[in-house]
């Protein structure tokens, strides 16, 4: 197997993870952006998270693709390119990888060389036969995808969009991101993604405010970072985790609440913080079947099959350019 990893530029993802930060405390609402929770320690703990009893997403997603790899890997056929973006450890493809029938490549992307790399020796083990051409970046950024998509001729294409990481993007950004998925693909190519459902608002807050507080310490690591790599000085004890489901929009949202005033030094920068004023670090959007349907095919999908669990909880959708 040949894992070539593209260069990551570590000035300029920590000059890019600066100015987010600053520009993401400038706000009147402060935000930062969620992709950054999901570094070494951070990407460690959410491995955590999906152990626990409360947060179903990953074990209904894991049955779904269980129930019904055969036919998934009959839609996507032979010979075929699996590209995945922000495949982090890479372990939920693998079932898809040795399910499909002599797939030709597989193409992982995440802005973590570490991880990415550490998934080598593994997917050796599992499918040695198998090319894979690993590339760090972001995959948003358009500089990413250069040489990804057509770099591996072979039969049909498939993006693999697993874990609900749809539902961390606003719905115009989410429609966006598909539309960049699209673009990138051609005729009879295909998008496999999950996605979860609207349900139960108790259901929704459970599984992102657990009694052992594994979420907290997941959303808390991001100002543990700032701290670590811009020189901030957070303290991690006066701000507290919160999340909560908003009806209305569809979504949880996850936020960190400052407990008192205080001000936060950064990078050479001050923000000042009153109490119970928060950060707001993550969106999950929940979705229907039908509203995530006509979002595929507004970004020029079409929906070729649907697959959820008894229950209800999730859905993982096919849909190919036609």
């Amino acid at each position: 197997m040949n894992m070539a990893l593209s260069p990551a530029n570590e000035v300029s993802e920590t000059e890019f993870f600066r100015r987010d930060v600053i520009a993401g405390l400038r706000k009147e609402q402060k935000t930062l952006p969620c992709k950054y929770l999901y570094d070494e320690e951070g990407s460690r703990i959410f491995e955590q998270i999906c152990e626990l009893s409360d947060y179903y997403l990953t074990r209904t997603e894991a049955g779904i693709f269980r129930d019904h790899l055969p036919h998934m890997a009959k839609l996507i056929g032979p010979d075929s390119v699996i590209i995945e973006p922000g495949a982090g450890n890479c372990e939920k493809v693998e079932p898809l990888l040795q399910a499909l029938e002599e797939p030709r490549a597989y193409i992982p992307m995440d802005i973590s060389p570490e991880i990415l790399l550490a998934a080598r020796t593994r997917i050796r083990r599992q499918l040695p036969d198998l090319k894979v051409e690993a590339h760090v970046g972001d995959f948003t950024a358009p500089e990413a995808w250069q040489g990804v998509s057509r770099q591996s001729p072979g039969g049909r294409r498939v993006i693999f969009f697993p874990g609900s990481t749809i539902g961390n993007f606003d719905p115009e950004a989410a429609r966006q991101l598909l539309a960049d998925f699209a673009a990138h693909l051609s005729t009879g190519d295909g998008i496999l993604i999950g996605t979860d459902l609207v349900k139960d608002s108790v259901v929704l807050e459970r599984a992102y405010n657990d009694s052992q507080h594994v979420t907290a310490n997941f959303n808390k690591n991001l100002l543990t970072r700032i701290n670590s790599e811009l020189g901030g000085d957070f303290d991690l004890d006066a701000f507290a985790h919160r999340s909560f489901y908003h009806a209305l929009k569809q979504r949880v949202e996850m936020h960190l609440v400052s407990l008192k005033p205080q001000r936060v030094h950064i990078a050479g920068e001050c923000f000042d913080f009153a109490e119970g004023e928060t950060i707001h670090t993550e969106n999950s959007h929940k979705y229907t079947l039908e509203g995530f349907a006509e979002m595929l095919r507004e970004a020029g999908f079409t929906l070729v099959h649907q697959w959820t669990d008894g229950g209800g909880l999730y859905a993982i959708h096919y849909a190919e350019i036609r």
